[in-house]
């Protein structure tokens, strides 16, 4: 089993990459929040991997740090997604955007990636329960729970992007109402 890759970066077409270490390249997918992590061509890059046999191929797969991974390997585990679908959660969202949803329970934040309809969707957040994101609400306690659940979603139907209300999120004051949080949020957003 293929870990770790260590060697020369020597193409980037997203989402696959071509590394080599010490004469042989490697095709590697990535998932592309590690893709904008990359070094430029030519310099040294270190991925941890995750090599998926399959039936017609062996394809290898690459991640900036060993949460990715591990995220990877807990996704591939769910009966109908794939690698494929694997790297394109973790292309549409980061680690921590991934756990907060399934903490929050939130199905449409999971649609947004492409290829995850609802099914999908709610299958995930119920196969991750327990093993993503379970520590979130832990600090501010179930009334902490539903306003930010409350005061993502607002944000989410304003238009914003996942990414955008989630930072947004972390101006918001653990005690904050749902109302004075969606005030903070966009005070915050507006900023930006």
């Amino acid at each position: 089993m293929i870990g770790r890759l260590s060697g020369i970066l020597l193409e980037k077409n997203p989402p696959q990459l071509l590394v080599d270490c010490n004469g042989v390249g490697y095709e590697v997918g990535v998932p592309m929040s590690t893709f904008y992590n990359l070094p430029g061509l030519g310099e040294k890059v270190v991925l941890l991997t995750h090599l998926a046999i399959r039936e017609d191929a062996h394809v290898l797969f690459g991640f900036g740090s060993a949460e990715e991974r591990n995220t990877f390997k807990e996704l591939i585990k769910i009966s109908g997604v794939g690698a494929r679908t694997a790297l394109s959660i973790l292309s549409g969202m980061s680690v921590s955007d991934l756990a907060q949803a399934v903490t929050l329970q939130e199905a449409g934040r999971l649609t947004k990636v492409p290829g995850i309809g609802k099914k999908t969707a709610e299958r995930l957040l119920l196969e991750l329960k327990g093993k993503l994101g379970a520590d979130l609400g832990v600090v501010g306690g179930a009334v902490r729970h539903d306003a930010t659940s409350d005061i993502l979603n607002a944000l989410l139907a304003l238009g914003y992007s996942d990414k955008e209300a989630t930072l947004a999120l972390k101006q918001v004051p653990a005690d904050a109402s749902v109302s004075d949080g969606i005030k903070h949020a966009l005070k915050a957003l507006s900023k930006a």
